[in-house]
């Protein structure tokens, strides 16, 4: 196993198998770059069926297509290879022998990111989305996480551009990926005041970070929470209390898993040398560098990590796992406003 394959542990349990989406990642990070393909392949070994890349700056819009076109013709390369072995083979409801999750985008200006966004770029970002077709708008958002976040004018770019990005996503008719951080009040005050409806359009609050009122919050605006690798730390009492707070008023259908890769690795597939209570902190809350190209290797996330997720999960809510994984998929559906189809285990 080498450096880049150190922060992947298998999880040794039946839940491995189990269909998954994988409904945030940043997969197209050059972090990857080295070792992409072999990591599609473990997704895959995993039960990771769909993934989406996010988005958060205009500059790496198009790189997000450039990933999806690579992965797509390894997986035709790949399924070639295997029918030329195996020709006389055929498999029930289609292709079940997946040689890689379905790759889906979504387009965003990532609040965090504020000080590098232009007009230009909501203009480029419209366009393209008439003409790219993403599956969602994402990430977007308020972040106050730096004290240079929390100046005014900072703030009140962040408010122009989450509500310029929540037209769009009205005049499209898409689910929008939130990303909030230490402004729930404000993010939820313009979700109320304004015209996007979750309830019909779907939508997820991507790594949600907040606590049991504002959880519920969101969930009652028709958000499903994304629960990343986090909830498999035990000292996450507060973010484990709001899943639990959420479920107990709403149920089961107001979650759905992500890895937010290369970020948010779980507990048991970080590195003995790191620090459990601190390096889940988001790389997205640093700078594009510190995500992609200087986080260190050990601690990288991948999207094969995403059963752990689904494992603590199942712990935390005593729900078995593949009634979960089951449940989890639908939610997704209905986050992203898809009908894919769950694949029956034979």
């Amino acid at each position: 196993m080498t450096a880049l394959d150190s922060s992947y542990i298998a999880p040794h349990c039946s839940s491995a198998a189990l269909p998954l989406i994988d409904t945030h990642t940043h997969f197209d990070a050059p972090v990857f770059d080295s070792d992409r393909a072999v990591q599609v392949k473990k997704a895959c070994e995993q039960g990771v069926r769909h993934l989406m890349l996010v988005g958060y700056l205009y500059e790496h819009f198009e790189r997000l297509y450039d990933i999806k076109r690579l992965i797509n013709e390894q997986v035709q390369v790949n399924e070639n290879s295997q029918a030329i072995a195996t020709p006389a083979v055929a498999t029930e409801a289609g292709n079940q022998n997946h040689s890689s999750p379905e790759v889906h985008i979504a387009l965003g200006l990532h609040p965090f990111y504020i000080t590098q966004h232009t007009e230009a770029h909501l203009q480029s970002m419209a366009k393209m989305l008439t003409e790219q077709c993403p599956l969602a708008i994402g990430e977007i958002g308020l972040d106050t996480f730096t004290d240079e976040m929390k100046q005014p004018h900072m703030l009140a770019k962040q408010e122009q551009f989450f509500k310029a990005q929540l037209d769009m996503a009205v005049a499209h008719q898409l689910p929008v990926m939130l990303h909030i951080r230490k402004a729930h009040a404000e993010a939820l005050a313009i979700l109320k005041a304004h015209d996007y409806d979750a309830h019909k359009l779907g939508g997820v609050a991507h790594s949600f970070s907040g606590g049991e009122q504002e959880a519920k919050a969101f969930v009652k605006l028709g958000f499903k929470l994304g629960v990343t690798g986090q909830v498999t730390n035990p000292n996450a009492k507060k973010l484990r209390r709001a899943i639990q707070a959420a479920v107990d008023t709403y149920g089961l259908e107001c979650l759905v898993i992500e890895t937010d890769c290369p970020d948010m690795t779980p507990i048991m597939c970080q590195h003995s040398d790191s620090n459990p209570s601190t390096n889940n902190q988001s790389a997205l809350g640093q700078s594009p560098d510190s995500e992609w190209g200087d986080a260190p290797d050990h601690n990288r996330n991948v999207p094969a990590n995403l059963p752990w997720v689904l494992l603590s999960l199942s712990e935390l809510l005593d729900v078995p796992p593949a009634r979960l994984a089951e449940q989890l998929w639908q939610n997704s559906c209905d986050a992203l406003r898809t009908q894919w189809l769950y694949p029956r285990q034979s």
